[in-house]
């Protein structure tokens, strides 16, 4: 498993304190040297402690991660939903809320990993264990094993965490495990757990912490964009890489400046990007006032491309889009619906966005009012219905499809061990209806972009491959090249049989698939 670095700032306390370090991977020979030491019986600094004389408290930023693991577990929760709430619930720092943020995604993206070592540390099925003790044990883990903490400060705050939150009776279990698990440094316990094993794929799932059927399906779709499966391990490791932060300036909108003025780096593939620092983005103006938004590169660029294609040519070549009337069907939560919004204004057309969940609606709006509101509308309706409603009355169509999210692993960590294979069989139907919507609703010489954020061609060319099979009046344009005129290096690489596919571990964004498909005039 790669070991995620995350913005973990360092308060380095050693003894009973936090024992942060930089957030980083230890020393390798470090570790195997003070692995092999604790182990001594005559060793006493690491064991002369028991439990009952630990700290009695939960360090703030461990309780935050803590508390991030259990709203996951036990409510269903997103991490990075939660994480921001608890962050400020707790007043964390800079410093402490990048640890907290380290310590919850890492415990997250390396959970089947880390229940593996455990596994061989518990003198019972994981599933036995109270869910709290099961998840401050892996808080516990990820100290140990990924990050630049002390071992003596790792187990004395997980303990003085589990007296403070859960209860004194676990505290020696926990106390026990986490003595074990010193025992080998990550490396050296991965090498343990694949030991005798021939299987590839369960290898790569234990060594990279995913399920083992997101390796058979993620190596199935490199090898369905055209990449060789050979590239598995690279992707595998850019999903366990805490991602980078992208931000958009709405074009002619908004201005990165402020955002370059504290940290932010200009973005390399796409015109008014950047890529932020980290910290609370919050306390941006432009972030506040919506003409600067959080928005992944990757959904920039399918966003631009389907504003940019040539409706004539059907290339890249900015297009004249006055008088146009745009739909993005599936609009929650608003991220590209606020960028076309942009776009469209500049070019002279109009933005219908819909979204089928009022909640979610509110948040388009919300995310739309940057733009002047003569340009954008929000319909609260189901997206299958659109096209029976309005046939035939739009020049463009984002459909940006509810998928498995198999995409964006990276940011969404806990979204791996829950997804399964039915849900792939679930969403299909609905894909299919939703894209069959879109192109009822485009006009004749009109394009309609089926957009996922899966590479998964079950999710992808399948669906695509549907439509054109059905139909007559269809024909695909080269998405590749599309892409590749909108971006700033004018050579993406992600096109593969007149779609593209982006990969995190090549062009550093969430793996988002585009297909642009035109109606015949």
């Amino acid at each position: 498993m790669s070991e995620s670095g995350g913005n973990a700032g360092g308060r380095g306390r050693g003894g009973s304190g936090s024992g942060r370090g930089k957030g980083g991977p230890r020393d390798n020979s470090q570790r195997n040297a003070q692995g092999r030491e604790r182990n001594r019986s005559s060793h006493k600094s690491f064991t002369e402690n028991a439990p009952a004389q630990r700290t009695r408290r939960a360090d703030p930023a461990r309780l935050v991660a803590f508390e991030v693991l259990r709203a996951v577990a036990a409510e269903d929760a997103y991490a990075n939903l939660v994480l921001p709430s608890r962050i400020r619930h707790h007043g964390l720092d800079k410093r402490d809320a990048g640890f907290a943020t380290e310590l919850s995604y890492g415990a997250l993206r390396g959970q089947g990993t880390y229940d593996a070592v455990l596994a061989r540390c518990v003198d019972r099925p994981l599933d036995q264990l109270d869910p709290a003790i099961l998840d401050a044990l892996r808080i516990g883990v990820h100290q140990l094993l990924a990050m630049r903490v002390p071992a003596h400060a790792a187990l004395d705050q997980t303990v003085g965490l589990a007296r403070a939150v859960i209860g004194a009776g676990p505290s020696a279990l926990i106390n026990a495990v986490l003595r074990k698990v010193t025992a080998h440094t990550l490396e050296e316990w991965v090498e343990l757990l694949v030991a005798g094993e021939s299987d590839e794929t369960k290898i790569a799932a234990i060594r990279y912490a995913h399920p083992e059927w997101i390796v058979r399906a993620m190596r199935q779709s490199l090898v369905a964009h055209g990449r060789s499966a050979a590239e598995i391990r690279d992707l595998l490791e850019a999903d366990n890489a805490a991602p980078v932060v992208n931000l958009v300036a709405l074009p002619g909108l908004g201005s990165l400046d402020e955002a370059l003025e504290n940290g932010a780096t200009p973005g390399e593939l796409v015109e008014g990007s950047a890529l932020s620092s980290g910290g609370d983005l919050g306390r941006l103006a432009s972030v506040r006032e919506g003409s600067t938004r959080v928005q992944d590169v990757g959904s920039q660029l399918v966003a631009r491309a389907m504003a940019a294609v040539d409706l004539g040519t059907g290339t890249g070549t900015a297009p004249h889009g006055a008088g146009e009337r745009w739909l993005d069907l599936c609009a929650g939560p608003g991220g590209k619906a606020a960028l076309l919004g942009a776009l469209a204004r500049q070019q002279g057309a109009t933005l219908l966005a819909n979204e089928p969940a009022p909640h979610r609606a509110k948040l388009v709006s919300q995310a739309l009012s940057a733009v002047p509101g003569d340009v954008w509308r929000v319909r609260t309706g189901d997206g299958r219905e659109v096209g029976a409603e309005q046939p035939a009355s739009f020049d463009r169509v984002l459909v940006d499809v509810p998928c498995s999210g198999l995409g964006a692993l990276r940011r969404r960590p806990e979204s791996r061990w829950r997804r399964t294979p039915k849900d792939l069989a679930d969403l299909g139907p609905l894909q299919r209806a939703l894209l069959k919507s879109a192109l009822d609703a485009v006009r004749p010489g009109g394009v309609v972009a089926y957009v996922t954020c899966s590479p998964h061609p079950a999710e992808t060319t399948a669906v695509v491959t549907d439509a054109l099979r059905k139909r007559d009046d269809l024909e695909l344009l080269d998405a590749g090249s599309v892409l590749d005129g909108v971006s700033l290096t004018g050579n993406l690489g992600a096109g593969h049989d007149s779609t593209a596919q982006l990969w995190p571990h090549i062009h550093s964004t969430d793996a988002m698939f585009l297909a642009l498909i035109r109606k015949k005039a």
